[in-house]
């Protein structure tokens, strides 16, 4: 009998990257899986990301997330989205607000030649995007109705962001975050 869970992973190639999408059983589908995939790509290529690589991206329920929220940060409850990196903020490009630090050697990473690193996962819960969304709570400022879809985005790249070294700990660093976001949002809806 095959595995209902790998049943809804599905590899997305765009570019350098390759995207493993993993939709859990009952979550609403709120964008098309190459959309998303899109979002993840056009946000890898713009901070630099080494390529070729892949990244994990999980779509679930708040109950995952509540778990992983207070197993690997102590925190109660749930959460939108939860970054798990797998390479050190120095192995990407600097941006504005982090701090300077040399350069990692990724040499400890080398792999065969044709094979992809793996960057990292991303855990977004759909149910409190869309809740979010829904209730004004959304966005970058948390107050923002926008539709679920978009906030699904938001979170997705945001996960992305975190992935490679980006965080919103610092105010400079925050602002540059946020700036980039805006920035890979808006044009997302050119297209």
């Amino acid at each position: 009998m095959p595995d209902r869970e790998a049943d809804r992973v599905r590899s997305i190639y765009l570019g350098a990257w390759r995207i493993d999408l993993a939709r859990r059983p009952g979550v609403p589908r709120l964008l098309p899986d190459v959309g998303l995939a899109r979002t993840i790509a056009v946000a890898l290529d713009a901070v630099g990301a080494p390529s070729p690589a892949s990244i994990g991206l999980v779509l679930t329920g708040d109950d995952e997330l509540a778990g992983l929220n207070a197993r690997h940060m102590g925190a109660e409850g749930p959460t939108d989205v939860l970054s798990f990196p797998l390479l050190p903020p120095e192995a990407f490009p600097h941006h504005p607000g982090r701090g300077l630090a040399p350069a990692a050697q990724l040499r400890a990473f080398v792999l065969p030649p044709g094979r992809r690193r793996h960057l990292g996962d991303i855990v977004v819960s759909v149910e409190r995007a869309i809740e979010q969304a829904r209730e004004g709570r959304g966005g970058q400022t948390g107050d923002i109705a926008w539709r679920p879809a978009d906030e699904l985005l938001l979170l997705a790249m945001h996960g992305v962001l975190h992935i490679c070294g980006w965080d919103h700990a610092e105010p400079t660093e925050e602002a540059a975050m946020r700036a980039l976001e805006q920035r890979l949002l808006c044009n997302g809806r050119e297209r």
